[in-house]
């Protein structure tokens, strides 16, 4: 039966450790566009006052203005740019719109004099979690949310803290970062155009009703002896419904996210030095140690006691740094 305290979101996004990155208002004026290509950082996005464009990594253009909230946990191009420009000729634009000028406060794109036309809280963060890349998978690719007052609060807090030097301030933005984090996506809204199917991820498998149940009970109990008849029990499918339904939600098939699952908490027991092997393969469901170094090396690449040494020589140079 599944656990009704068991969180799966709320433990993807305690897995990701998010971290704070920077954070800074921008303002714009006139016309101007700002284009960036990034790495896959994780960004966000308040729209204080006005109104702009923005389009992300190839999705349809979105129009923003105050009070909405934008986030991409893995942002590799993005452009915005000031209302004025959609459907401007070279010829109407008096100012150079790639202009950036450092004003009190804040950046300024466009005219470093005329009257604000958009006013933004933007900032990049990271993610702490060796396995960011196949947690980001499960996330929604570019939440978009409108009138988010929370979050433009929680965001506020979070720049404040970032600004400031206070004490306990790590600990502080890392809550911040992750209450942020759940309230975004919890309040994802569903804009699917009808018939088609919503984008696979972890908010598409707990939207079904059915799926919350297996999966409740996967990340309940990690080292249980799971298999697809099981989990399917635990849905009220039939094994073949429950499969078919459970890789078109997620994006993978049952097994697969078990195993990713438990490969991530593994590396994460890894971290912890009072850990032993055994101890550690007992947690993600192996039965000997050996049996957990042997899955551990096929899915990771590297044995587990490699992977920890080397964990531990990075976390001693950064103390030595």
């Amino acid at each position: 039966m599944a656990d009704p305290f068991s969180d799966p979101l709320g433990e993807i996004v305690s897995l990701l450790r998010p971290r704070a990155g920077f954070a800074k208002v921008a303002s714009g004026a006139g016309h101007w566009r700002v284009t960036r290509e990034l790495d896959g950082e994780p960004f966000y996005c308040v729209v204080l006052d006005g109104a702009a464009r923005m389009t992300v990594d190839g999705h349809p253009t979105v129009r923003l203005q105050a009070g909405d909230f934008v986030l991409v946990p893995s942002l590799f191009h993005f452009a915005m740019e000031s209302m004025e420009m959609e459907g401007a000729a070279d010829g109407m634009v008096t100012n150079d719109p790639s202009l950036a000028t450092p004003l009190p406060g804040e950046i300024r794109h466009g005219d470093p004099e005329g009257p604000a036309n958009a006013r933004l809280l933007v900032g990049h963060f990271h993610f702490g979690s060796p396995d960011a890349r196949l947690l980001i998978q499960l996330l929604p690719r570019f939440l978009h949310l409108r009138g988010a007052e929370r979050l433009s609060a929680l965001v506020r807090l979070l720049t404040d803290e970032t600004r400031a030097v206070r004490p306990a301030r790590d600990m502080i933005l890392a809550r911040l970062l992750d209450v942020i984090l759940l309230e975004a996506l919890r309040a994802a809204p569903d804009e699917t155009a009808p018939g088609e199917a919503p984008p696979a991820g972890i908010l598409r498998g707990l939207a079904d009703e059915r799926l919350a149940l297996s999966l409740r009970c996967l990340h309940a109990d990690p080292a249980r002896d799971w298999t697809i008849e099981s989990l399917a029990r635990e849905a009220a499918l039939s094994r073949s419904a429950f499969y078919k339904r459970f890789r078109l939600a997620l994006g993978m098939p049952p097994m697969e996210y078990l195993t990713a699952w438990r490969m991530a908490l593994a590396k994460t027991y890894l971290d912890q030095e009072d850990l032993g092997m055994e101890e550690i393969a007992g947690r993600v469901g192996y039965g000997s140690a050996s049996a957990f170094s042997t899955a551990f090396t096929r899915f990771v690449g590297v044995p587990p006691s490699r992977y920890g040494m080397e964990k531990g020589q990075d976390r001693a140079a950064t103390i030595a740094a």
